[in-house]
């Protein structure tokens, strides 16, 4: 464990809340983290809302049997734990289109959209990264939540997947987690072995972290803006290392290669001409709000789009297209004027 996350735990203790103003308060500083947690456990940023919710009122409904035996931050981690493990219990996974199925390519007919718990969602940066902890944990924390990271998380059992994001994101010792799931340190180093030989087989995708972007970053996105608004395909491909990937969830098809994304533009997806981007950042990577032309002028919402970089070149164009889902969540105005 670091030492920042050591100084966490030691003031933790001492920070119990003795009555029912300072456990409002108290629950109201750890929202944020609680919030990143269970969005690693559920994959949704609804569904982690809602989790912590629960949390809460269930904290607020016990804490007059709350006996002090471990850190009031420990006890919380250990409700959070087991609301989001109910909700986890005999269900799928979320996946994201690369998960489902093999490239397609752009000559393919759309498929139907599938439901809404089939896929992994993006969320504001803000809603799981404190930003006001130490910054080598912020910069953990956005790791953490990149798309490609959450969806290896994903291939884990839920208990091995809590054990993996105590340990290893939030670096708490073997004896705290086995005290928080009721079991054995050896029990949990066991499953902590598992989970990251289940995650180097996933074979995570590396992506730069929005930390903030560098000097060569911001440039790399200000030319993607410029090339996707003018709709200059050979510019923007340009940027797009060999390999990368285009996905549009709800749909589950999704391309790779620059040659199958450019035609997918210039046909299927042409109605993306003349559309403006609006920035923002979701999941630790830089992303905009996409908005195409609208019928009676000015632009509507189309897409959030989720980029993810890595070496100077961008590996990942992840293009969400629930709007009335996304937008609100990330601030993104409904229209935009001519």
């Amino acid at each position: 464990m670091t030492e920042a996350a050591t100084d966490v735990t030691a003031t933790d203790v001492r920070d119990v809340p003795r009555n029912a103003a300072e456990l409002e308060a108290s629950l109201a500083r750890h929202r944020t983290e609680l919030t990143g947690y269970c969005y690693r456990m559920l994959g949704s940023g609804f569904e982690a809302e809602d989790a912590v919710q629960e949390t809460l009122v269930r904290a607020w409904r016990a804490f007059d049997r709350f006996e002090g035996r471990a850190a009031f931050r420990s006890w919380l981690y250990r409700i959070a734990t087991n609301v989001c493990l109910d909700l986890l219990n005999g269900r799928n996974r979320r996946a994201r289109p690369m998960d489902l199925q093999a490239a397609s390519t752009a000559s393919a007919p759309l498929p139907g959209a599938l439901p809404e718990v089939t896929w992994l969602e993006p969320i504001p940066d803000g809603r799981v990264v404190p930003e006001d902890a130490d910054p080598a944990e912020v910069a953990t924390r956005r790791e953490t939540v990149r798309l490609a990271f959450m969806s290896a998380l994903q291939h884990l059992p839920p208990r091995q997947r809590s054990v993996l994001i105590l340990r290893e994101v939030l670096e708490w010792h073997a004896s705290e987690v086995a005290e928080l799931l009721g079991t054995t340190v050896a029990s949990v180093n066991s499953a902590l072995q598992r989970a990251r030989a289940t995650l180097a087989a996933a074979n995570v995708t590396e992506s730069d972290v929005y930390a903030p972007l560098s000097e060569e970053q911001r440039d790399l996105l200000k030319r993607y803006v410029d090339a996707f608004e003018r709709y200059d395909l050979e510019s923007l491909t340009s940027l797009l290392r060999d390999d990368a990937t285009l996905s549009m969830p709800p749909y589950d098809l999704w391309l790779r290669g620059h040659a199958e994304i450019q035609a997918w533009m210039l046909g299927t997806g042409s109605g993306c001409r003349g559309s403006r981007l609006l920035p923002t950042v979701a999941n630790g990577s830089p992303a905009f709000g996409q908005y195409r032309p609208a019928a009676d002028g000015g632009y509507e919402p189309w897409a959030l789009q989720v980029i993810e970089i890595s070496g100077g070149q961008i590996v990942g164009l992840n293009n969400f297209l629930d709007t009335d889902r996304w937008f609100p969540l990330f601030g993104l105005p409904p229209r935009l004027d001519p």
